[in-house]
């Protein structure tokens, strides 16, 4: 009855495993099911908001798959905090501390109960990076499914997401749309399951995960209510079981190359700078280096040919509906941007998977290799005295490349959201936020509920924000995030005082304070650090541990 080739066997196989097998029978396996390759099925299925909401029948799609595959389904929950909820509250420090907290229990769950592969199937934000962590980690075979987005939601016309809602409140605020306007759009703008449907963090999260050849090409890209789903969803647990046995591990996929093609795909879409964080703390995992200036290198080498929200028109269902996935990937091949010898999941390169792209007629979503939206990518990483570290700037969100102007300073999120609902910024400010760094936060809240505001104000091109804190996939306009050193840390930007000035120029890659280094250090020299937020719980000990940003804000 011995099988060497599964890892499972230790803990099944034997008169010394009886009692284990016991329980297993108990909880409705049979000898027959203990004797082939057991595959976890990491669920991160949640009721509390779309992202994840149909999960759960997705899964046993999936474990029919793997069924049929010759496999052993056992399905498990790890957690999920939605960004698009949380935005602006306290509860909003807790989604990139669940990042960690989703890798480590899949690692031990995985680990405990010895699996022969895992699939993992995801949604929101932090689930997608937390997965590909955890594999990388295990070095397990495994495959990561994308629940997939959501449908766009229709006001007065138009397509609309929820970064029209969150923009929404400062144009109200503003006096620039009406009450019962606000509210039709907040009733419309989410019609059902899915994540958010721009290209925002969880959409350029999915199309990572095939870029790196982690996910198979197209499988993500297939909209959440879509029937083809389910399809998808057995095709993959039949999928994994074969990874499962061809023992193809995560570390032989995810390689420098297959780090550079994402970072490629993320700046070709106009993606999140989240993908920043994610990418380098994926690499860490996998044993890759990778650095911040990478990331700029590669995005002022790939063209933006995707011509998606925040920045663009269109939504992923729309891409799905021109070519998917699979069509980005096809033309940034042929380019040369990406490297189409990289292998994934299937066994098959990247090119061989993008070749089978079929491209709609006549769509506008993704643009030729001759005619981009713009000749570089959306991701600008910065440095100067006031971010010794770097930064990262979004590019594909603004036309402006230059900027200076004198520092509103605010000590957390609140503090600059009341200031813009409230109209005490003006044209020409720079809305400074600190104090919400990783450890300093703790957390890294995005500042989706500013930059909407300060957009739905009508300020988007004429205000500048910096934060050591992050911002949404779905944010647009002049916003410089990640800064590093971080405030609580003693990073440049906890000197900054109201009215100093701040240099911003894309040109030359600088974010500078027009302070000297001496003056710096003298503010500095007497500058306290805050006392922390949380003195106990998972909140303490993630800000206890946390890295800078620009090594991805890992704790391990």
């Amino acid at each position: 009855m011995s099988d060497d080739r599964y890892v499972s066997n230790p803990l099944t196989t034997g008169p010394s495993r009886a009692p284990a097998r016991a329980m297993l029978k108990a909880a409705g396996f049979t000898d027959a099911d203990l004797r082939q390759p057991l595959i976890g099925v990491a669920n991160t299925w949640i009721e509390i908001g779309p992202c994840n909401l149909h999960l759960r029948s997705l899964a046993e799609h999936v474990k029919a798959g793997v069924r049929a595959g010759g496999g052993t389904p056992m399905e498990f929950n790890t957690v999920s905090i939605s960004d698009g909820i949380t935005m602006g509250t306290e509860g909003m420090r807790a989604s990139l501390v669940s990042r960690e907290v989703i890798a480590d229990s899949i690692e031990l769950v995985a680990r405990g109960n010895g699996f022969d592969g895992l699939v993992i199937l995801v949604g929101c934000d932090k689930t997608i990076p937390g997965a590909v962590m955890a594999l990388a980690r295990l070095n397990m075979p495994g495959i990561v499914l994308y629940g997939g987005s959501i449908a766009a939601g229709n006001f007065q016309g138009t397509h609309v997401t929820v970064q029209d809602v969150f923009e929404a409140v400062g144009a109200h605020a503003a006096g620039r749309m009406s009450a019962t306007d606000f509210k039709r759009l907040e009733d419309v703008a989410c019609p059902g399951a899915g994540a958010c449907g721009g290209q925002f963090t969880a959409n350029t999260m999915s199309i990572v995960c095939e870029s790196l050849g982690i996910s198979a090409l197209g499988a993500n890209s297939v909209p959440a209510t879509d029937p083809r789903k389910a399809e998808v969803g057995r095709a993959i647990g039949e999928l994994t079981v074969a990874v499962a046995r061809k023992k193809l591990r995560p570390r032989d996929i995810i390689t420098r190359a297959a780090i550079e093609n994402a970072i490629a795909v993320v700046a070709a879409t106009g993606g999140s700078t989240n993908a920043v964080l994610h990418l380098l703390a994926i690499a860490t995992e996998a044993g890759v280096e990778l650095a911040l200036a990478d990331f700029d290198r590669i995005s002022a080498r790939t063209p933006l040919i995707a011509d998606l929200k925040p920045s663009g028109r269109f939504v992923a269902t729309d891409l799905h509906d021109a070519g998917g996935s699979a069509l980005v990937l096809k033309r940034l091949i042929e380019s040369g941007h990406v490297t189409g010898s990289a292998i994934t999941v299937t066994g098959r390169t990247l090119a061989d998977e993008a070749g089978q792209a079929v491209e709609t007629p006549g769509q506008q979503v993704v643009r030729g290799n001759d005619n981009p939206l713009k000749p570089h990518g959306g991701l600008v990483i910065l440095f100067g005295n006031l971010a010794p570290e770097g930064a990262v700037l979004k590019l594909s969100g603004t036309e402006r490349t230059e900027y200076r102007g004198p520092a509103r300073v605010f000590d957390s999120e609140e503090q600059a959201f009341d200031a813009v609902q409230r109209q005490a910024i003006s044209p020409g400010d720079v809305v400074v936020i600190r104090y919400e760094g990783p450890a300093g936060g703790p957390g890294m809240r995005e500042m989706l509920g500013v930059t909407g505001a300060i957009s739905g104000a009508g300020l988007g091109e004429s205000v500048l924000l910096l934060t050591d804190g992050r911002f949404s996939g779905a944010t647009r306009g002049l916003s410089v995030g990640h800064i590093s050193p971080e405030a609580s840390h003693r990073g440049p930007i906890a000197a900054l005082h109201e009215g100093d000035t701040i240099v911003l120029n894309v040109a030359t890659r600088t974010l500078d304070v027009e302070l000297t280094d001496r003056q710096i250090e003298q503010r500095l020299a007497a500058w306290t650090a805050p006392p922390p937020r949380y003195s106990t719980g998972v909140l303490a000990k993630y800000a206890r541990l946390v890295s800078s940003a620009s090594t991805g804000a890992i704790t391990g």
